[in-house]
């Protein structure tokens, strides 16, 4: 599949929820949003480049380092030999040491640190997609539910209307107590489910803010998604090449190889060329009283080198080289579980993805169905040959087909993006996202990764933003349903006074 898919760009025209509104937030502006606001994705940002500075750490390993020592001693006792016990004494050192040999302990250690920043940054891409997975659920889980909401709202009104026609007709002798009493338990059920069905449009408008950062306006039909694979084996192969998760676990386990050479070579001598330079002063102090006139200062330098050969040291080195031998086993391992796990979720991802497509068919189909149905149910019923309790029947099997229609179409999109992300295809790069430049990770890694001076402040990046001040959702509509959705009540004069039917 060529990458960047860049899929955001172009709204779909087809195979919609509902009805797009005239102006409507759209999926590229949450995901932008969210890209640009989410504590998950700085956080790990921010981990990221905490990540990288643990190249410079392990190379200072292997660079000269200089340090200066001062100090100053006052005698608190009197004295009979300033020459022997001067009042007041200062001194300085400095020492500037040059490692020589290290037994190879700091390439390593710098590798295994270059390896897993490497790790990191795909890492990083991983949290990118998983972040864009949840925004993806989210916005269509709103969708769906706002789309439900609807139906469900238009059910009532068809039940209440149903209602009163039925009340007539009993009053008129057309129809039954029993019939009434139908149409009372029908409408009844619907305003609970109609109550039940709004607080899981607020859960899934307040799970938006969660996850975007901001409410839900009128959201957009999102746009088609790419053309996806056209087996299960051929997307676990793509899967397998460029799953961001499964990738990073196997750096992970790259370094993990680096960190058992390391603690080898700490059994290893290590030599170091030392320079080193002497102060002291004793502030004129030094003879006072003697008559003897000496010198109050001297400077002294040496050079000379340092052997540090490990002969034994109580087992840690030992037990060292066996920790990290058993970490590169887990990592071995840890890699291997998350191929496992990449592999069940694209066969998963995909399955849903096929299946949810068919559900679609057959729930368009359905709902076409259904509709001539009630129409049917409808009229049969106005010349008494069918009931109440028909028209209530069919009325329920159109809205549960609705319902699967709208809940089919959401779960084939989620299943479809989910299936992009395990295949490594929904990252920030991916999708086409405006709203300036991508965060790169790499170009900070360059730029501390050779660095012996200065600190920052990382502070002045977070940009997370908080939802304290965001308002409390609600279950109000913000746009009309689909018209292929929509169930007109039937105002036949033949429903509502019972012209034409016979006697009950």
């Amino acid at each position: 599949m060529t990458r960047p898919l860049r899929f955001i760009a172009g709204l779909s025209a087809g195979a919609v929820l509902l009805a797009a509104p005239v102006a409507a937030d759209t999926l590229g502006d949450a995901l932008l949003k969210a890209y640009r606001t989410s504590p998950t994705l700085t956080a790990a940002q921010a981990a990221q480049r905490a990540t990288d500075e643990g190249v410079p750490i392990a190379r200072a390993a292997g660079l000269p380092s200089v340090g200066v020592n001062g100090g100053y001693v006052q005698n608190a006792f009197g004295t009979s030999n300033s020459l022997a016990s001067p009042e007041r004494q200062a001194t300085g050192q400095t020492a500037l040491t040059i490692p020589v040999y290290t037994g190879g302990l700091v390439r390593s250690t710098v590798l295994a640190a270059q390896t897993r920043v490497e790790a990191g940054q795909i890492g990083l891409r991983s949290t990118e997609s998983t972040l864009f997975t949840a925004v993806v659920a989210a916005y269509m889980d709103a969708i769906r539910d706002e789309a439900i909401v609807g139906l469900n709202q238009q059910n009532v009104h068809v039940l209440d209307v149903n209602l009163q026609a039925t009340r007539d007709r009993f009053q008129v002798g057309d129809l039954t107590r029993t019939d009434v009493a139908q149409s009372e338990a029908r409408l009844s059920l619907a305003r609970a489910q109609f109550q039940s069905v709004q607080a899981n449009l607020i859960a899934s408008r307040e799970n938006y803010i969660r996850v975007v950062g901001s409410p839900p306006g009128a959201l957009q039909p999102p746009p088609l998604l790419p053309r996806l694979p056209d087996t299960p084996d051929a997307a676990v192969e793509v899967a397998l090449k460029q799953n961001p998760t499964l990738l990073a676990f196997q750096k992970q386990r790259d370094a993990t190889a680096f960190d058992v050479d390391a603690a080898r070579q700490r059994r290893l001598p290590r030599v170091s060329a030392v320079f080193g330079g002497n102060y002291y002063n004793y502030l004129g102090s030094l003879g006072v009283g003697t008559g003897v006139r000496v010198g109050q200062d001297a400077l002294s330098g040496t050079i000379g080198a340092t052997v540090n050969l490990p002969i034994f040291s109580g087992g840690a080195v030992s037990a060292g080289i066996r920790q990290a031998q058993a970490q590169r086993t887990a990592a071995v391992e840890q890699a291997t579980d998350a191929e496992r796990g990449v592999i069940a979720t694209t066969r998963a991802a995909y399955a849903v993805w096929r299946s949810s497509e068919q559900v679609i068919q057959s729930a368009q189909q359905a709902v076409n169905a259904n509709k001539l149905s009630l129409e049917g149910v409808r009229a049969e019923n106005s010349v008494g040959s069918r009931t109440i309790l028909d028209i209530l029947n069919a009325e329920q099997e159109l809205l549960n087909s609705q319902v699967t229609l709208v809940t089919a179409q959401r779960d084939a999109y989620v299943a479809g993006f989910a299936l992009l992300a395990a295949m490594g295809q929904a990252q920030a790069g991916d999708l086409g996202l405006g709203g300036g430049p991508l965060y790169d990770p790499v170009a900070h890694y360059l730029s501390v990764r050779r660095r012996v001076f200065g600190v920052g402040d990382d502070t002045d990046r977070v940009t997370a933003t908080s939802t304290a001040s965001t308002p409390a959702q609600n279950a109000e509509l913000t746009k009309p349903l689909d018209p292929a959705l929509d169930t007109p009540v039937d105002s036949n004069p033949h429903l509502t006074t019972g012209e034409h039917a016979p006697g009950r």
